[in-house]
């Protein structure tokens, strides 16, 4: 069976076809991060990089005088001819790994082909990284948006993916089909999950909750899990992906006659 981060790029390699790569500026670090430079990629054959400058003049030097991140980049989005495109097999989502720093998470998410930024660049440093970027294609019809949370030693330990809120009364046409196709995304690229519920009501969710439907284990170690949160009595599909490994915990609450709810821990 491939390798389920190969499935991960392949599948964002279908569904973002629409979305073709933008050229354009990025932020260059050198080896020992110490030092950046902004500048647009040209051109890399095995041994040189030349990027354009914001002011205009190009500049050739060697790859690996560039960050381990930066060549990480450099080889996934412009592998030297004849090179094979080896994803990263430690990715949580996209090319995010638990543990990266927040300096790392914003040059990742900015590198990134599959999620977008939707405020103004400058406006960075007042906002923080939650729900400032977000998918570049709906799911399930609809758009969904990064949430980021940090250990005291400002490593990444978890990711949130929120899709919009929508009232009960759009709960079987905005929420269920989009908790359907995550379904079967999450399933596609993680494996058979370790507990599934086959539907949440919105009646079981309460007010200010996230009730998970699917939890599946990841190759990191860690969980994903999948389910619907309650905002203010609007509903909107949640996906979690934490660096602890939770186990699943039946909770059984008559919901209806023969019926239980799902719930996981913690």
């Amino acid at each position: 069976m491939p390798h389920p981060t190969r499935l991960f790029f392949a599948f964002l390699c279908l569904v973002y076809i629409a979305f073709p790569q933008v050229a354009g500026a990025r932020t260059w670090k050198s080896a020992d991060g110490l030092r950046t430079v902004e500048g647009e990629f040209l051109e890399r054959d095995a041994t040189f990089i030349t990027i354009r400058l914001n002011a205009g003049k190009e500049t050739r030097f060697e790859i690996t005088k560039l960050h381990a991140d930066d060549q990480k980049w450099l080889n996934l989005n412009h592998p030297a001819a004849g090179a094979e495109i080896i994803p990263d097999h430690t990715a949580v989502f996209d090319t995010l790994n638990f543990g990266d720093s927040q300096a790392v998470v914003l040059a990742k998410l900015k590198a990134s082909k599959f999620v977008e930024l939707t405020i103004a660049p400058e406006m960075l440093a007042r906002t923080g990284l939650n729900g400032i970027f977000r998918i570049r294609q709906a799911i399930g019809g609809l758009q969904a948006s990064l949430y980021f949370d940090w250990t005291t030693g400002d490593k990444l330990n978890e990711i949130t993916v929120r899709t919009s809120t929508f009232p009960v009364e759009s709960y079987d046409a905005k929420i269920t089909p989009c908790w359907k196709e995550f379904t079967e995304l999450l399933t596609t690229l993680h494996g058979k999950p370790l507990q599934a519920a086959a539907r949440i009501a919105p009646a079981s969710v309460p007010k200010g909750a996230l009730i998970s439907s699917h939890l599946w284990r990841l190759e990191s170690g860690g969980s994903a899990l999948l389910g619907i949160g309650n905002e203010d009595d609007s509903y909107q599909v949640v996906v979690r992906f934490t660096d602890e490994k939770i186990e699943p915990v039946i909770i059984a609450r008559p919901s209806k006659p023969g019926g239980i709810k799902i719930d996981f821990n913690p």
